[in-house]
């Protein structure tokens, strides 16, 4: 297992926890945001990647409807949410690809949905960052077939956990908002000789509409 986060101290800490209970990882730090940063990441990681998890984001000010928002808080919200998924699929999915294995799951949010909480306005770079990552999840599952290449690729809706960014009094538990998400990586490829069904939104293990 490889864990990445902007600060390396904490991921090589956590990798270090994780190795004590016998799971083997590697901690790493790195800005996804810089293309460069992610490249020399996929150099320093010598083993095949076959689940891919792009969780890294921060959230909009809270201010922040289209027309109040800087063009300097747009830009940082989207280098991160969407532009560092972009990096790092383009990092590690070619060797998926290349061997037909492997899951690409992408954080996704409720306020990125074009239904339901996603179309109340308000905190707009990270409303559109995340519709572009629902986007991009859908577009990446149709180009590499659907599935019938060997990787599935998924977006799940977390809810909103108690996280760094979640905040402590959050209704959920980090644990509850990564349950689809471990799902999602060990479910079976095939269903009675056919592909799963991928290119999807998920939210506690039910397809939700984009």
């Amino acid at each position: 297992m490889v864990l990445v986060g902007t600060d390396e101290h904490r991921a090589r800490q956590r990798a270090s926890e994780l190795s004590k209970e016998g799971i083997s990882a590697t901690g790493f730090g790195c800005d996804v945001s810089d293309a460069a940063a992610v490249d020399q990441l996929a150099h320093a990681v010598s083993q095949p990647i076959d689940v891919l998890v792009c969780s890294a984001a921060i959230m909009s000010q809270r201010a922040s409807k289209t027309l109040a928002t800087s063009a300097q808080h747009w830009r940082e919200v989207m280098s991160i949410n969407l532009d560092g998924v972009f990096h790092v699929v383009q990092a590690f999915a070619p060797g998926m690809a290349a061997r037909r294995q492997g899951r690409i799951i992408t954080l996704s949010a409720c306020l990125g949905r074009f239904t339901g909480p996603g179309t109340s306005g308000g905190l707009a770079p990270y409303r559109v960052s995340k519709a572009a990552v629902n986007a991009l999840t859908k577009n990446l599952a149709a180009e590499l077939g659907n599935g019938r290449r060997g990787v599935l690729v998924d977006a799940v809706c977390p809810g909103h956990c108690a996280t760094d960014m979640g905040g402590e009094d959050a209704p959920r538990t980090a644990e509850q908002g990564a349950d689809t998400v471990v799902w999602l990586a060990t479910r079976s490829q095939l269903v009675d000789g056919q592909p799963v069904a991928t290119g999807l939104l998920w939210e506690d293990r039910r397809i939700v509409a984009w």
